[in-house]
């Protein structure tokens, strides 16, 4: 195993290492390279201080609760729609996973189309239907740009819960719902107290997967709207690329990506321990 731990070590941990190293420093571009200073704690003290640090904080968590809610809702309807199916079942199987499929700055790019307020198809459609009577600039204002980049992003990844969920529910044995329908229970009870319970663990692997997912959100917003209008799309992820990249400020930019790290790797902890908690409620 030696061999492909050097690999997993070059290309996951020392990157990882050597950003947490950077946020300490004060990183000055050379000729030569890259110059350090020892800093401290100097950089997490100036993010802490930056509202728009706090802000794209606050962003990126509703961001990803409300959006892996809607997908969890919106992918078990789908799956059990697909259970019932008995014609047709892998072409729509099929047509669903093609969100998924595609490439996210494909669809971003799909979804600016989609949403232009000159020549977008979503404003003719809804002025065909007289919903409304002037275009929208869907992406113009901050309210609607945070609500469009979540449909869009709702859209795109439903499919992935759907599939898991829809594992689980073939998961089930069949005498188990056959014993339901004998003792009279309804199409909802056996939802609700059968298999909801029952495919309660691949949710929450589901749903793990998608929060961590969501925390790295960056293609969408950065080819969508570009953080805008202002900052009100501006996630963690792509406020560290613009104060790196953009800014070059090194030292906060490693700064900005070792505190997100960690807010992840504590969040799949917590979620894990949760998560192996009703596992072995279930199993008893």
């Amino acid at each position: 195993m030696a061999p492909a731990l050097i690999v997993v070590s070059a290309v996951t941990l020392f990157p990882i290492v050597y950003s947490i190293y950077m946020s300490f420093n004060h990183i000055h571009l050379t000729l030569h390279g890259f110059r350090f200073h020892w800093a401290g704690l100097s950089n997490y003290r100036l993010l802490w201080a930056s509202g728009l640090y706090r802000y794209a904080i606050g962003f990126t968590v509703v961001y990803a609760a409300i959006t892996v809610l809607a997908e969890l809702i919106l992918g078990t309807l789908a799956a059990l729609i697909l259970q019932r199916l008995r014609w047709g079942r892998s072409s729509l199987l099929a047509l669903l996973l093609l969100p998924w499929s595609l490439i996210t700055v494909i669809s971003a790019e799909m979804w600016s189309y989609i949403y232009n307020g000159v020549y977008g198809v979503l404003d003719a459609i809804l002025l065909t239907l007289h919903i409304i009577h002037t275009p929208v600039v869907w992406l113009g204002f901050p309210q609607l740009a945070i609500a469009s980049t979540m449909f869009a992003d709702i859209w795109k990844t439903m499919p992935f819960v759907a599939i898991l969920v829809l594992a689980g529910l073939e998961m089930i044995p069949v005498e188990v719902i056959e014993a339901s329908h004998m003792d009279g229970a309804t199409a909802w009870q056996i939802f609700w107290r059968v298999q909801l319970p029952l495919i309660r663990s691949t949710m929450s692997l589901a749903a793990l997967f998608r929060i961590l997912q969501a925390f790295g959100l960056f293609d969408l917003p950065f080819v969508l709207t570009g953080g805008g209008p202002g900052t009100a799309t501006e996630s963690i992820a792509v406020l560290g690329y613009q104060v790196m990249f953009q800014d070059l400020s090194f030292g906060p930019g490693a700064a900005v990506a070792a505190s997100t790290t960690a807010l992840v790797l504590i969040m799949a902890m917590v979620f894990l321990w949760v998560f192996r908690g009703m596992a072995e409620e279930g199993m008893a």
